[in-house]
């Protein structure tokens, strides 16, 4: 194939088909893919051990890659979640009659063509096109390499699903996984109206640098949580071992633990234990260092500046050791990448500085990080976490995959 200009042109048709269908025809189509989904399982798991053999063990995207019966069980039932969703089309913003009697109302519209860049996430293939589709949008879907024999059954099941329900297939298309063409999705300005990239920074800053069409980026995710010295030690040990070990490939995981020092002696060898089972490995500060160092703990490293800032995106993380809450909003500040950023905390009046000053588009008070999500946001799936503030912050969802529109009636006024 020399272009993929044909595909995004019969994209870019199509999306009127599913512009103009009913909420019924959308809902119908979802439930049809959550049904396709369970009766396929076993193709999408054999397809799916085709990438996943390819796939180094050591990689951290292996498990971002992986999907298994419970998984695809949880994409069929975020299916289920999106069609109790209210439509986020159609919907007046405001109506206003003038002095001329002219009424001018703007509403809310589908934004049209939406291309998606994304790498080892089967997941995404399935959230991406429902959310797509029940907004009224059609969609353009690139999936890296390590994904693709998954991606190509997941995208012809979607496509048995809506021509099912009598919507053009091609409202829904995977791209090849040929780099070339990723360019050519990227200028295509005549056929795709946004393209959102979500994957690693390097993804993210190539489509910055070379997109003509409007882009919507789903950052990476540099997040800490502050042990306060009001914090209730225990509760904060389970915050931060959780936000850390129990999915740490995913970008609202844990990197950084920040620890008043006053209470770093009592509070980090309550994280031994947890650690320990996920064989964590720790790059801590001075401080933090020579008190896990006298517990004995192996996997421990001295930090160095490039430690902090740093996805990890594995069982690895960085301590850093403050004096007070404006240092460790100094160190937030300087490092995150402005996704999820959290205070564990017993003082009210420190719990609303951190949520007033912490620039990030999910902040929280004693809890995990981990909640930075569509679903645990009750938005019922995600196309990601954007980090930016125009149009999309934090869980990118239903709702911000419309734009507006002015519709004016008349009766032949002129000006």
């Amino acid at each position: 194939m020399d272009s993929i200009i044909d595909i995004l042109k019969r994209v870019s048709k199509a999306s009127v088909s599913v512009k103009n269908s009913t909420k019924e025809i959308r809902q119908k189509t979802l439930l049809s893919l959550a049904e396709l989904l369970r009766q396929n399982t076993e193709k999408i798991i054999a397809a799916n051990q085709l990438d996943l053999d390819k796939m180094d063990d050591s990689n951290p995207k292996k498990d971002r890659l992986l999907l298994n019966e419970s998984r695809i069980n949880d994409l069929a039932n975020s299916l289920h979640d999106v069609v109790k969703l209210e439509i986020p089309t159609g919907k007046i913003l405001s109506s206003v009659t003038m002095h001329n009697n002219l009424n001018i109302q703007k509403v809310t519209v589908p934004i049209g063509v939406v291309g998606v860049i994304y790498e080892a996430r089967p997941n995404v293939t399935i959230d991406v096109a429902a959310l797509c589709l029940f907004a009224g949008n059609a969609v353009v879907l690139r999936g890296g390499s390590d994904a693709e024999h998954t991606n190509e059954i997941l995208v012809s099941i979607i496509h048995e699903a809506l021509l099912k329900n009598e919507l053009d297939e091609d409202v829904v298309q995977l791209l090849p996984v040929d780099r070339k063409y990723v360019k050519e999705l990227l200028e295509a300005v005549k056929y795709v109206d946004i393209i959102i990239p979500r994957g690693s920074q390097q993804l993210i800053d190539f489509v910055r640098e070379h997109s003509k069409v409007p882009t919507i980026e789903t950052g990476a995710g540099v997040c800490h949580t502050y042990i306060e010295i009001s914090a209730n030690l225990e509760m904060a040990a389970k915050i931060v071992i959780n936000a850390k070990t129990q999915r740490p490939s995913v970008c609202n995981a844990l990197d950084t633990i920040i620890v008043d020092k006053k209470i770093a002696a009592t509070f980090l060898p309550k994280l031994i234990k947890g650690f320990l089972e996920f064989d964590v490995e720790i790059f801590a500060d001075y401080e933090a260092y020579k008190i896990l160092e006298s517990h004995q703990y192996k996997n421990l490293k001295r930090a160095i500046d490039d430690n902090f800032g740093m996805e990890y995106l594995s069982q690895k993380c960085s301590i850093k050791t403050v004096e007070n809450i404006e240092e460790a909003i100094e160190h937030i500040q300087q490092y995150s990448s402005k996704h999820s950023e959290a205070i564990v905390t017993m003082d009210a009046s420190l719990a609303e500085q951190f949520l007033n000053e912490i620039d990030a588009a999910a902040v929280y008070v004693n809890a995990s990080t981990r909640f930075t999500d569509g679903g645990c946001f009750g938005l019922g799936a995600e196309i990601g976490i954007s980090t930016q503030k125009l149009h999309a912050r934090g869980p990118f969802a239903l709702e911000k995959l419309t734009t507006e529109k002015w519709l004016v009636r008349g009766s032949g006024q002129i000006r």
